[in-house]
């Protein structure tokens, strides 16, 4: 009900960004944790790669989407209510972390080190834990 009284499109996006970027970034934790268990299925790393790739377009739709919301409903920065401070956390530090994620996976994918993989499948969860925070607090309007 509450979303009733929101401006349509931009919660929309928002909502869409975030939707498509949790899928991808789940297909990628699911992708490089089966490829970094089974070195020899080699096209698993090429999709993991591809899965972070197609989240970053989905972060600029989440990202547009939240900052059209955001002044449309008239914040000003001062006395913000917690939950949009951790969404905009969570929205900051999901950039980097998705950046350096796909960088660490073109590495993955490109030399097949062990490592890199872990590298990937550890900061695609950590950033899903991240993304599952942030949805938390938004649908419980923390704060």
């Amino acid at each position: 009900m509450l979303a009733y009284s929101r401006p349509f499109w931009p919660l929309f996006l928002h909502v869409l960004g975030a939707m498509t970027l949790f899928g991808a970034i789940l297909a990628a934790v699911i992708l490089s944790g089966v490829a970094w268990r089974r070195p020899d299925l080699a096209f698993l790393r090429t999709a993991t790669f591809w899965a972070l790739v197609s989240g970053i377009p989905d972060f600029v739709v989440l990202r547009v989407g939240a900052q059209w919301i955001y002044s449309k409903e008239g914040f000003s920065g001062n006395n913000d209510p917690t939950w949009i401070g951790i969404g905009f956390a969570a929205s900051d530090t999901g950039l980097l972390l998705l950046l350096v994620t796909t960088g660490c996976a073109y590495w993955w994918r490109r030399g097949g080190k062990p490592l890199a993989g872990r590298i990937v499948a550890g900061l695609s969860s950590l950033y899903l834990v991240l993304l599952a925070v942030a949805w938390l607090a938004m649908a419980g309007k923390w704060g």
